[in-house]
Order: C-alpha cells, then sequence, then structure tokens
C-alpha cells in the first residue's frame, strides 16, 4: 500500500497551482484549474493506494475544477470519482442543473462527461474524503455507472453510512494498514461503492451474489458494533434485524475462528476494556462500564474478562491508568 502526500506549503508560492493542477489530472484525468491568487491558494492531500483505486483525503482553499471536451478528447482514463464532503459546501455541474453538496452526502462524476466542481462557493474552506476507481473495476454494466453518477446520495444511513465509515477509518489512520491489507481493502471499497450505487439505482440484484454477501457481512457487522450495549443483541435478533435466518447468518461467519457469539462476546470485552484503561472514564464504576458494554451479569462479565486479559478488570484499570502516568510497570 503507497501512500503520498501534497501540501502547497511545501512548494514556492509561484509553483503551487501548476502542481495542484498536476496532482489532480493523474488521481483521476486531466483538469482545469480555476483558483484565487497564488498567495492564497491552499491545497493538502493524502493519498493511498488500493490496487488499481485511490482513497484520498483533501483540504482545499476556495477554487474551481474544470473537466473540458477538450481535455476528454485528450485523455480519458474512464474513473469514476465519488467525494464525501465531511466540511464546507460543493457546488456541481455536469450535464444538468447545479447542484450544491453539503457535510455528508456523497457526490460523484466521471471522467467521460465534462463537469464543473466549485470548492467552496461561499468562500469557505472544504475538507473531504474521495475515491477514484477505473470504471472497469465496478461490478456495475456501464448504463448502470451512467445513470447513477450525478445522483445525490447520503453518506448518513444505511450503506452510505458503510461506507463513510470507511473512508473515514482509512483516511484518518492511513499508516496503521500495511501492504499486506491492500487486496482486501480494495475488495471492501469496490463492494461497498457499487452497493451504493446499486442502492441508489434500486438494482440491489444486478450485483454479484459475492458482492452482495461481503456487503451483507460488512452491514451485520456495523450493526453488532452499534448494538453492543443491549443486553438482548443475539444470533436471532442480528439475522431478524437483517431478514435473514439464523442459520443463514452463521454461514456467514464459517470463515472466521470464531461463532457469531464469541464475536460479540470478544468485542464487548474490548470495549470494556478500552473504557477501563481510559483516563476520562476513572470514575465510572467498573459494573457500569460491563453495562454499557453489555453485560447484563457482573461476574458473567468479570470471568470473561479474566479469562481474556489474566487479570480482574479492577486490577487491570488500576494497571493500566498507572502505566498512564508512568508510575506502574510497563509491558515487556
Amino acid at each position: 500500500m503507497i501512500e503520498t502526500v501534497f501540501r502547497s506549503e511545501d512548494l514556492p508560492v509561484a509553483d503551487r497551482v501548476d502542481a495542484w493542477r498536476e496532482k489532480l489530472s493523474q488521481i483521476h484525468a486531466p483538469v482545469d484549474l480555476v483558483c484565487r491568487p497564488a498567495s492564497d491558494f491552499r491545497a493538502q492531500q493524502c493519498v493511498v493506494q488500493l490496487g488499481s483505486a485511490l482513497v484520498w483525503s483533501s483540504v482545499w482553499s476556495p477554487q474551481t475544477i474544470r473537466r473540458t471536451p477538450r481535455l476528454i478528447r485528450s485523455s480519458d482514463p474512464e474513473m469514476i470519482h465519488l467525494s464525501l464532503i465531511t466540511k464546507g459546501t460543493v457546488g456541481f455541474r455536469m450535464g444538468g442543473p447545479d447542484a450544491l453538496y453539503g457535510p455528508y452526502e456523497l457526490r460523484t462524476n466521471d471522467s467521460s462527461r465534462p463537469f464543473d466542481i466549485l470548492l467552496g462557493p461561499q468562500g469557505e474552506g472544504v475538507d473531504a474524503v474521495s475515491i477514484d476507481v477505473p470504471r472497469a473495476c465496478l461490478p456495475l454494466s456501464s448504463d448502470d455507472l451512467d445513470r447513477v453518477i450525478g445522483h445525490r446520495m447520503t453518506g448518513q444511513e444505511g450503506v452510505g453510512a458503510l461506507l463513510t465509515a470507511f473512508l473515514t477509518t482509512l483516511g484518518d489512520n492511513p499508516r496503521s494498514y500495511t501492504a499486506a491489507d491492500a487486496p482486501r481493502l480494495e475488495t471492501v471499497l469496490v463492494d461497498l461503492l457499487a452497493t451504493v450505487f446499486a442502492n441508489a439505482l434500486d438494482a440491489m440484484d444486478r450485483l454479484p451474489a459475492e458482492s452482495r454477501r461481503r456487503t451483507l457481512i460488512l452491514r451485520i457487522q456495523a450493526f453488532i458494533r452499534d448494538h453492543l450495549h443491549d443486553p438482548d443483541l443475539t444470533p436471532a435478533t442480528i439475522a431478524a434485524a437483517h431478514h435473514i435466518s439464523a442459520s443463514h447468518l452463521h454461514r456467514l461467519f464459517q470463515d472466521r475462528e470464531t461463532t457469531v457469539s464469541g464475536w460479540i462476546r470478544h468485542l464487548r470485552l474490548e470495549r470494556a476494556r478500552e473504557q477501563l484503561a481510559d483516563p476520562a472514564r476513572s470514575d465510572v464504576p467498573v459494573h457500569l462500564v460491563a453495562v454499557h458494554a453489555g453485560f447484563e451479569h457482573h461476574p458473567v462479565f468479570t470471568r470473561a474478562f479474566r479469562s481474556a486479559y489474566g487479570m480482574s478488570p479492577r486490577d487491570y484499570r488500576r494497571r493500566a491508568l498507572l502505566q498512564e502516568t508512568g508510575d506502574g510497570p510497563t509491558a515487556d
């Protein structure tokens, strides 16, 4: 996995706009830029390469990006672009009425069609996390992709929220992954992007069965994490929430080294462990930490915690907080 970083402030003022134009053209397709005077121009970008796909976080000063018919005739790599806007507003024009996008909306464009992107049309800065992926990598027909590009989609619910979580996690912590993680992350990214598009088209049945299966697993995992605090979270309730049978749910987890219930218990213990080690939560009684993690019965929690981590929750908290202040023993 390759990570590259661009900062306009690292360059002489006179070179910044041209360097940024070149960087954008390399990632998506050749574009033109309309910017404020170079002295006011600002851009930052962190790019992570996942096989044929790129994920990049960016910070922009107000500017306009244009892909013109002339540029398309000169070069068209047939790239699909999606941006998750996290701060500011973005105006967009692509063969239809002008649109304005705000935080946690998903905006798309296609290197094969002319477009204008107005970043910060009211003079504000814009933060975003973006995807660029070759059209050929997506398991949807060319007609379906033509229909969905330009659709207004949300990153706050449904599979859009899954894509948002994936992009923000990757954008915030690119160095926590290695080159060995790239193929798996690329598969997750392409599955989520294709599912967001298919959902917008009401055409989920057009996705390959394996893509639907992998995305269903991601949805189930997100559901479990969101409901860990609920003591009634069981395989039966998870299956019902996703309109599948309990046996189907267990089959989906066959590739993991644990059962559904085992994974729930592991996540609950990890959540409790993190809270016990948090100095900001040091005044929260241990039994409430257990409740917040989804354990109804304190003795059950204590036994499970000791089995997993080799000490009681109270001893773990004491050790973790002493290490935090530098007063206690450190791990070998």
